[in-house]
């Protein structure tokens, strides 16, 4: 089974914003989110772009030197 970096989606209320993609990201977001209701069991695609704030989030998260500059920040 393949092992995403993504699980569910966190029900939680969004905050609109633009975002222009390159086609090749587009279309690798689109596989993205067939891949992961393949792998959740789910009939359905997620919407892609409700991939994107959660992808964002644990990218930063991830971020070492983000983590430790945002807490230098305050």
């Amino acid at each position: 089974m393949t092992k995403l970096r993504l699980s569910a989606l966190p029900d939680d209320k969004p905050v609109k914003i633009t975002v222009e993609l390159l086609a090749a990201v587009h279309r690798d977001l689109m596989a993205y989110a067939e891949i992961l209701a393949r792998t959740a069991g789910e009939g359905a695609s997620p919407d892609p772009v409700k991939l994107v704030a959660p992808m964002l989030q644990r990218f930063m998260a991830a971020d070492k030197v983000f983590r430790k500059a945002k807490r230098e920040m305050v």
